[in-house]
């Protein structure tokens, strides 16, 4: 067994019942793990740091739209400074990305049975899990580990892209920012072996 497994009588009642009803009848679990916070956030790291200069422009050029005079700010008001207003509310939810990931790390949950690799993915405002995505056996033969000199790291199952006005971009799906990625990822193999022998 792994060692950080997480027993289910340890959780809440609310995340047992949740992860329990979503079991089918003769399926077992077999480890339970959730994201190390502080390397969940790390990937907002990027947009944290963009979000300093973008929000201490858009504050400069709202003061400077509002008419007064910088840098001792006397005379003048103007409200053209209020469409300045939008961007300085984009930094700040970019600057509070960590706050928020960590959150949602709390309230993240990987799972493994007898069956499938499960995730619950955790809401940002407050939600204990805003959606459930399970992985069968086969969809589970191209893992991809990233792993660091702790041992910790990420088991990555599949890439979701998604599309906009600004172009393309992919978001890495399966048990991220664990503790002993091996020998999750030996875990999930075993998964992977035994409904083979199953099969056959």
């Amino acid at each position: 067994m792994i060692s950080n497994t997480i027993d289910l009588y340890q959780l809440t009642p609310e995340v047992r019942s949740l992860i329990t009803e979503e079991l089918d009848k003769d399926e077992e679990l077999t480890w339970i793990g959730q994201p190390i916070p502080k390397l969940f956030t790390s990937q907002s790291l990027p947009v944290f740091l963009f979000a300093i200069p973008w929000t201490a422009f858009a504050i400069f050029w709202m003061v400077g739209a509002s008419g007064f005079e910088i840098p001792d700010f006397k005379d003048g008001f103007d409200s053209f400074f209020l469409f300045g207003i939008p961007f300085v509310l984009i930094g700040l939810a970019m600057l509070s990305s960590p706050f928020w990931l960590r959150r949602r790390a709390r309230r993240t949950y990987y799972v493994l049975s007898t069956d499938r690799a499960i995730v619950f993915m955790g809401g940002f405002m407050g939600s204990l899990a805003t959606s459930v995505r399970s992985f069968y056996p086969d969809q589970l033969n191209n893992l991809r580990r990233t792993q660091k000199s702790d041992g910790s790291g990420n088991l990555i199952f599949t890439v979701d892209v998604s599309r906009s006005s600004e172009g393309q971009g992919t978001t890495d799906v399966g048990f991220i920012s664990v503790a002993e990625v091996k020998a999750v990822e030996d875990a999930v193999r075993d998964l992977v072996e035994a409904a083979s022998a199953d099969t056959e």
